[in-house]
């Protein structure tokens, strides 16, 4: 899971994890996180091209993406139709416009005062893209930066791990209170089948797939 995994993935346009909608979930469950306002920044790990992206600007927020792949990040605004100014913010390339903005880079670079201003982050596609250690590597490091009270929409996948190599990785419950319960308070909001839904994972040897959602709330 190295960078130049998934920018082989971003140049051969093996992005089957990318969804040509906006998530379902997140409509769903994005007004669960409780006082979030609008104007309030919201941090998106690993963001890609996603949809979701241009939903939650639309929703009135203003929204933090985080991306690896440079193609990943020209792609989204080309496709939004949207004119990016760039910048360079320390070790990030910064693709901007009006509340949206991209930084292009490395996650793990991404400092407190970086993302002083979140007060909510919204995960679809990130833990879950990463194998167990990175993963602790990666929620430590949300811990570790992401001010008080900061809010979290996380949605992982459950399967039998042993059935198919990820990414996308298998993260149940368990394992999601492991990363996160010393810093943050765990609400699952929901568990739901999905592999009918999903022919790929079925052709890769799945038996069963669920998909979770998670509420968490940093501690003060």
């Amino acid at each position: 899971m190295h960078a130049d995994f998934w920018q082989g993935r971003w140049a051969r346009n093996d992005i089957g994890f990318h969804l040509d909608q906006v998530h379902p979930g997140l409509r769903r469950h994005w007004p669960r996180l409780k006082k979030l306002q609008e104007g309030a920044t919201v941090l998106v790990p690993l963001c890609g091209k996603s949809l979701d992206l241009a939903w939650l600007a639309g929703e009135g927020f203003r929204v933090l993406g985080v991306e690896l792949s440079q193609k990943a990040v020209e792609t989204f605004f080309a496709e939004q139709q949207l004119e990016a100014e760039i910048s360079q913010v320390g070790p990030f390339k910064v693709y901007r416009s009006g509340t949206l903005e991209i930084r292009c880079g490395d996650i793990f670079a991404l400092g407190a005062d970086d993302v002083s201003a979140c007060q909510g982050i919204y995960d679809r596609a990130a833990l879950i893209a990463l194998p167990p250690l990175m993963r602790q590597r990666y929620a430590a490091h949300l811990s570790a930066i992401l001010p008080a009270g900061c809010q979290q929409l996380l949605v992982t996948l459950d399967y039998e791990q042993a059935q198919m190599d990820g990414p996308p990785f298998a993260v149940g419950d368990a394992e999601v209170m492991a990363l996160y319960a010393a810093e943050w308070q765990v609400e699952r909001l929901e568990a739901k089948e999905v592999l009918a839904t999903n022919p790929r994972m079925r052709e890769r040897g799945l038996q069963r797939l669920e998909e979770h959602f998670h509420r968490l709330q940093r501690h003060a």
